[in-house]
């Protein structure tokens, strides 16, 4: 079922194991190629340095019917995996990097996703 995506995340909007992190300003389907790219391109700009967590997981298949075939004959084969963030969700955390690397490498990681995304850091972090 695809359900709907409505109202804020119920859970995961606060850091649980890094220092930074990207939250989620809308509510949107993300492939696992999509948390894959970000994945990598948070990692490159980090040159393996620190921690990287993904927080969220592609755990809902998305099925479809191939093209050009009549309607009946039940549902079609699974095309992917995607995960559901709602408003408020953190995404990817980072710690063990300084600020600015981590705000550069989380904002690459943003630009390969298709949700508006805030970078956020932990309330006891000591610049």
């Amino acid at each position: 079922m695809k359900g709907r995506m409505k109202g804020n995340a119920g859970r995961g909007s606060q850091l649980a194991y890094g220092t930074f992190g990207i939250k989620s300003l809308d509510s949107s389907f993300l492939t696992a190629r999509q948390i894959e790219a970000a994945r990598i391109a948070a990692t490159r700009f980090m040159k393996r340095e620190g921690s990287l967590w993904i927080m969220i997981f592609p755990d809902k298949p998305i099925t479809k019917k191939p093209l050009e075939v009549r309607m009946g004959k039940g549902k079609g084969s699974v095309e992917f995996w995607v995960a559901v963030v709602k408003p408020g969700r953190v995404m990817f955390e980072v710690s063990g990097v300084p600020l600015e690397t981590a705000k550069e490498a989380l904002r690459l990681a943003a630009q390969k996703l298709p949700v508006k995304t805030k970078f956020i850091m932990s309330r006891d972090f000591q610049a």
